[in-house]
């Protein structure tokens, strides 16, 4: 049967002292001596004692120096270690408990007080490792839990994208794309620094998984209007707008029964800001330029993009030529110069994720 009995290991250049120590311990502990600090370390070389008690004055190494030995390394460093000094100033105490001693006990020691010491230190040893233990599987448990709900989330998001797209048939994968542009568009920005400054304060990848609740409003509009093959009247136009208020007011309900998360700050501005343009023409709110959170204005270019190259219940795909010509001359009116200036410089390889049939 292993042995449960702990281990210590004394280390003095007195042979006396260690024979003393040995006699007084052993029917305790299981001791191991080493008459120096080179000793010390091959003997840890074999095996990890549970403390260390250690003489300071010792020749070659003193015990100052074997500590710090001891504390540099990952192995060594939580073991308790306990000085044995003849030195009774303070300000030898005071040096080894700040290098990290555990107890600095003046010789001569009695036996009893000795044992207690080591009973003592042992003993805080024993619940710092529980504690430690403690911590990891409460973190195992908290980041198990986590996972299981960022799965459940992700599984009711998806339930909730597939039912949006299913009621506009014609737009399958919409919101797959817009995603996937979305990211490319702001890594377009942060290479060439454009509003950069504003973006590095988001969490980025928050920012673009939102996107896919940008159109969510339209679970409230009727199949009527949303699939109507030909051109709105003013009345139906005005109803199929009221998606983006009703998107608003569906995020806010789910913020309502959740913590801060920037997730749901960012789906509400892209919900309600999407349709928003440059020239204050757009809606719902006729915000006009900067005023125009810089969410909004980027899901605007790629929200007309993607709905410009992909068929719809009123039209047939155009072109990715075609596309462009009409952001471009989007610029200024409908789009932020400086976003439709980035999209065009890297227009082909959004022609070319699109040309991948996300």
């Amino acid at each position: 049967m292993e042995s449960t009995r702990r281990i210590i290991i004394m280390v003095d250049d007195d042979i006396t002292n260690l024979a003393i120590a040995k006699n007084d311990l052993a029917d305790t502990y299981d001791i191991f001596t080493a008459p120096s600090g080179r000793k010390l370390f091959q003997l840890l070389e074999k095996l990890t004692p549970d403390l260390i008690l250690l003489d300071v004055e010792m020749p070659e190494m003193n015990g100052y120096e074997v500590i710090g030995v001891l504390k540099s390394s990952e192995v060594t460093a939580d073991i308790p270690v306990i000085f044995l000094s003849a030195n009774i100033d303070p300000e030898s105490e005071v040096k080894g408990l700040s290098l990290g001693a555990a107890d600095y006990i003046t010789k001569p020691f009695s036996r009893e007080l000795l044992l207690k010491r080591i009973e003592v230190h042992l003993l805080v040893e024993a619940q710092r490792i529980a504690l430690k233990n403690h911590n990891h599987d409460l973190e195992t448990t908290v980041s198990m839990q986590t996972r299981t709900i960022s799965e459940l989330q992700n599984t009711i998001l998806k339930t909730v994208i597939e039912l949006v797209e299913s009621r506009e048939n014609a737009a399958g994968g919409h919101i797959e794309r817009t995603q996937k542009f979305l990211g490319m568009f702001v890594d377009f920005l942060l290479e060439h620094g454009v509003y950069a400054d504003e973006i590095l304060t988001w969490d980025i990848s928050q920012f673009v998984a939102s996107s896919q609740l940008h159109d969510i409003g339209k679970v409230s509009i009727k199949d009527s209007i949303l699939l109507k093959p030909g051109i709105l009247t003013g009345e139906e136009f005005e109803e199929i707008k009221k998606h983006v208020v009703n998107g608003m007011n569906i995020i806010e309900e789910i913020e309502g029964s959740s913590p801060e998360n920037s997730f749901l700050k960012h789906a509400k501005i892209l919900a309600g800001s999407h349709h928003e343009k440059w020239d204050g023409t757009g809606y719902p709110l006729d915000l006009k330029g900067r005023d125009i959170p810089l969410q909004g204005r980027l899901m605007a270019i790629i929200d007309v993009y993607d709905a410009l190259i992909n068929d719809r219940p009123y039209k047939k795909a155009l072109s990715h030529d075609e596309a462009v010509k009409i952001i471009r001359d989007g610029t200024g009116t409908h789009f932020d110069p400086e976003l439709v200036s980035i999209f065009l410089e890297h227009e082909k390889e959004f022609a070319g994720t699109n040309d991948e049939h996300i």
